[in-house]
């Protein structure tokens, strides 16, 4: 079964002002991460982030021509979206990607 019968499924006997509802936040939510996905920047950083799991800034700005202050306007965009995490380490922030945010992000691609 795939994510749009999932969804379809989800929805009998619901309301009309529920099942609109639903597909507001559907729609919100695949918008979001898009958005996020959006710039190329933030696709390699994503890139970066799920090969080495976890880093700091810094080490993102040591692999792409940026400067600190964009790589953290960047990461700001992605933990908005939901698409990266971080926790903080004595006075520095430890990114990493969300794998349920990309389970969820292919499951609503998948449900177009």
């Amino acid at each position: 079964m795939n994510a749009r019968n999932s969804r379809i499924d989800d929805q009998v006997g619901a309301t009309p002002a529920e099942v609109a509802a639903d597909e507001v936040e559907f729609a919100y939510a695949l918008a979001r991460m898009a958005k996020a996905l959006a710039h190329p920047t933030r696709v390699e950083i994503v890139r970066f982030l799920l090969e080495q799991g976890e880093c700091v800034c810094g080490d993102i700005v040591q692999r792409l021509p940026l400067v600190q202050s964009t790589v953290s306007q960047h990461l700001k965009q992605l933990r908005e979206a939901g698409l990266v995490s971080g926790r903080r380490e004595r006075c520095r922030t430890v990114y990493r990607a969300n794998p349920a945010a990309f389970i969820q992000l292919r499951l609503l691609v998948g449900a177009l």
